[in-house]
């Protein structure tokens, strides 16, 4: 018999505000545990919650990227459950009228369509110590604010989910509404997921995997969870009930963590101390006026304008942070073909080594700048322009190191001729490989050429010189 898996995805997302949606208390991510706490996101009696107005703004930006319907007025509520990480014994979210209904978001030729975005606080942190037996709470992300994009069940595949995912990370990185950071929760994936035979119409029973954050295990997730539908199925079915699973990245399996709670099961009501919020066209426009140059649009301009390749683009614009370094440097370095070089070359080679992702990486841009003007200008070569990085990613100023180490390119054709002819001296063996047919021997000869003058000439220079030496020796 063959099966259809169907899911349905809710993402949460940290909006990127300097404070709490309900208090003054930092919204950072990486203060130390407890750090970032006042007495209204503990959840203490008779502290009145004031709403973050840059929480719906982002919000708003959400809704606009997304293409959804902002509803008027919008209201908060009351979901009422007990957890640890949970101080008041509720969570203020959006049920009876959130932020936004009906958007979509396009995937190559397939729509996904939103059921609803809504703004709400995140609850706090459980760590648990399995040396000692004891889970501790943390409460920095308590209030933190948080859109919810809840979609519609339009997902068949794990590719049609990390294709959402990462579509969805980039509208919302580059109109700022969030960094997207998977690895710091600051974007969290709950997986809806059912299986039913191809072809009908009826919904099988539905399992949540909770708190995903990373693309790698999602789909180990949902390869996991079909499976096991489909085995339980040609078992007769019994095996399958509702409810919230959680996903165990070393041993490859999801776990029952609690039966599927339903929207009764919450006991929703609206929070009476905070007012409807009427948003104006006029808010919604000036949001709308206000939002940065799109991934899409961002990548035209680099192909169409600029004239660069698709391949360099598509990276380049696959980052938010990327793209900011690549304009921020372009701004000191108007070489946006050399720059975006650099960028994917280079940077992204060092980042890798040192198991740092695109988002990760940071640099003083104008630094950078300054650094591939050196190159260009033929100051110093691009052997030592790429170990001059490292050092500018720690912070130098690049003109002042290459002037204090005296790394400047080595200009002087007589110092070149010397090193040349001693280098041919000292293999005569490679030099007769070369008179015998082997051109692969001129790689050896520069490499040696370049190691005695220090790596400081320019090796087009040395190839040409000793290309002219062997032709006549």
């Amino acid at each position: 018999m063959k099966y259809e898996v169907v899911m349905g995805l809710e993402i949460h997302v940290e909006l990127a505000t300097e404070t709490k949606l309900f208090c003054a208390c930092s919204a950072k991510f990486g203060a130390e545990a407890n750090q970032n706490v006042c007495p209204a996101c503990a959840g203490m009696p008779g502290m009145p919650a004031v709403l973050n107005k840059r929480a719906v703004e982002l919000g708003i930006a959400a809704a606009i990227v997304t293409n959804s319907e902002i509803t008027r007025p919008m209201t908060f509520d009351k979901k009422n459950y007990f957890y640890p990480d949970l101080p008041a014994g509720y969570q203020i979210t959006q049920f009876f009228a959130p932020i936004c209904r009906n958007g979509w978001v396009d995937i190559g030729d397939k729509r996904i369509t939103l059921k609803q975005i809504h703004i709400e606080e995140d609850a706090g942190k459980l760590v648990h110590d399995g040396r000692t037996g004891t889970t501790l709470v943390d409460f920095n992300r308590a209030s933190v604010p948080l859109v919810e994009i809840v979609s519609n069940p339009d997902f068949r595949s794990a590719d049609e989910v990390i294709a959402y995912l990462e579509k969805l990370r980039s509208l919302l990185s580059f109109a700022g509404v969030s960094d997207c950071k998977m690895q710091e929760g600051s974007m969290r994936c709950d997986v809806n997921i059912s299986v039913r035979e191809a072809g009908s119409d009826k919904l099988g029973t539905r399992t949540e995997i909770k708190n995903m954050n990373s693309l790698k295990a999602i789909t180990a997730a949902i390869d996991y969870e079909a499976r096991r539908h489909i085995d339980a199925l040609e078992d007769g079915g019994g095996g399958l009930v509702q409810e919230t699973r959680r996903w165990d990245d070393k041993l490859g399996e999801t776990f029952a963590m609690r039966e599927k709670e339903n929207a009764v099961d919450y006991r929703y009501f609206p929070n009476p101390e905070l007012m409807p919020v009427v948003i104006s066209d006029e808010w919604i426009e000036a949001v709308r006026a206000g939002l940065p140059e799109t991934a899409h649009d961002k990548f035209e301009r680099m192909t169409e304008r600029l004239g660069m390749p698709e391949y360099d683009a598509k990276i380049i614009t696959g980052s938010k942070n990327l793209s900011d370094i690549f304009d921020r440097a372009c701004a000191h370095f108007n070489k946006p073909k050399e720059v975006a070089n650099w960028i994917i070359v280079e940077l992204l080679s060092i980042a890798k080594g040192d198991n740092k992702g695109e988002d990760d990486i940071v640099i003083d841009c104008e630094k950078f700048a300054k650094l591939m003007e050196l190159v260009d200008s033929q100051a110093i070569n691009r052997n030592v322009g790429k170990k001059l990085l490292v050092k500018v990613l720690e912070g130098i100023d690049p003109a002042a190191y290459v002037e204090d180490n005296k790394l400047g390119m080595i200009s002087d054709a007589g110092v070149i001729e010397k090193a040349v002819r001693e280098v041919l001296a000292e293999n005569m063996k490679s030099v007769a490989e070369y008179k015998s047919g082997n051109q692969k021997v001129t790689g050896f000869l520069i490499g040696r050429i370049m190691r005695k003058l220090d790596g400081k000439a320019d090796p087009k220079a040395v190839g040409a010189l000793l290309a002219e030496h062997l032709s006549r020796d």
